[in-house]
């Protein structure tokens, strides 16, 4: 009676298995808390975010504190960061030196009313380029990508002439007139109505609704991120406009805030009007500022809108 002896493994047999099977395998990554992947994170992520934070932030805060200082504290060669004493002297002047109350007013319904007609353009423009068929309307839009291209200096000239021609100068409606329109708003509003799906408004229009139903109570409705977009950088581009107002109006009464707290320029030359201009300042930015932290959760949606597909 025989034994039958174990037979070993072939060598060459086995091996080719096992070199299939690391092929196999993905490719390893680095551990989160690896020096590699820290490194990345870091010099990647962190760094630049950091060295953005500061560039904002930064001027404003110098800003802050320096309209806390003294004249002394400011114009120094002793650099001091910090205001010795909380001062709020600098900002009872600025608004008792000027008619701040005015300004405001100015500034309130300029900034209403022009961003309320721009907004409302806008999604007009954008619903009639994408939903309403009718000749030339891809030259139309080419029209508006080159107004969006040119800058806005070069038209100042031209707005002076045709608004002082007809007597505008020195008053709101002549602060307001020339920027009604807006490229911006009309092509992110365009780009968006390009992702609705058309069964909306095919169920729309076989229910017997018109285009201005279709528009206010379909499109709008579902695009208000992106329409609230249009509409906070409408309001901050209006409340922080310098240039046009500058030129167009020389009287205070009809100034707007950033115009206006040009009034607090002094002849002095040892500095006393700089901690008071900084106040000034504050004073014009904070309102926006607060409007756009408030909001700008808006912003982010209404940009990033229609990005992902899937």
């Amino acid at each position: 009676m025989s034994t039958l002896s174990p037979v070993s493994p072939d060598p060459a047999a086995g091996a080719a298995p096992a070199a299939g099977a690391n092929q196999d395998l993905p490719p390893q990554r680095n551990r989160p808390f690896s020096r590699a992947n820290l490194v990345q994170t870091i010099v990647g992520g962190y760094v630049p975010l950091i060295l953005a934070t500061l560039v904002v932030v930064v001027p404003l805060l110098w800003m802050m504190l320096s309209s806390l200082k003294t004249p002394g504290e400011i114009v120094t060669t002793d650099l001091k960061i910090l205001p010795q004493s909380f001062n709020l002297e600098n900002y009872k002047v600025a608004m008792t030196t000027v008619p701040f109350g005015q300004f405001f007013i100015n500034s309130l319904i300029v900034t209403t009313v022009g961003s309320t007609v721009k907004v409302i353009l806008a999604i007009l423009t954008a619903y009639a380029l994408v939903f309403v068929r009718f000749p030339l309307k891809n030259v139309i839009f080419i029209v508006i990508l080159v107004a969006l291209m040119v800058p806005p200096q070069v038209s100042i000239l031209p707005n002076y002439i045709l608004i002082a021609g007809i007597g505008g100068k020195n008053t709101l409606w002549g602060i307001i007139l020339p920027g009604l329109g807006t490229a911006f708003g009309t092509f992110l509003l365009r780009q968006h109505f390009l992702t609705l799906p058309g069964s909306i408004l095919e169920a729309a229009e076989i229910d017997g609704a018109g285009h201005w139903r279709r528009l206010w109570q379909v499109v709008a409705p579902v695009s208000l991120p992106s329409i609230a977009t249009v509409a906070l950088v409408t309001v901050v581009s209006e409340w922080n406009d310098y240039i046009w107002p500058l030129i167009i109006t020389d009287r205070p009464e009809t100034m707007t805030l950033p115009v206006g707290l040009t009034l607090l320029q002094t002849s002095e030359g040892n500095g006393a009007g700089w901690g008071i201009l900084m106040a000034g300042a504050m004073l014009v930015i904070v309102p926006i500022l607060l409007v756009f932290a408030a909001l700008q959760r808006y912003i982010v949606a209404g940009l990033t809108q229609g990005s992902v597909t899937g």
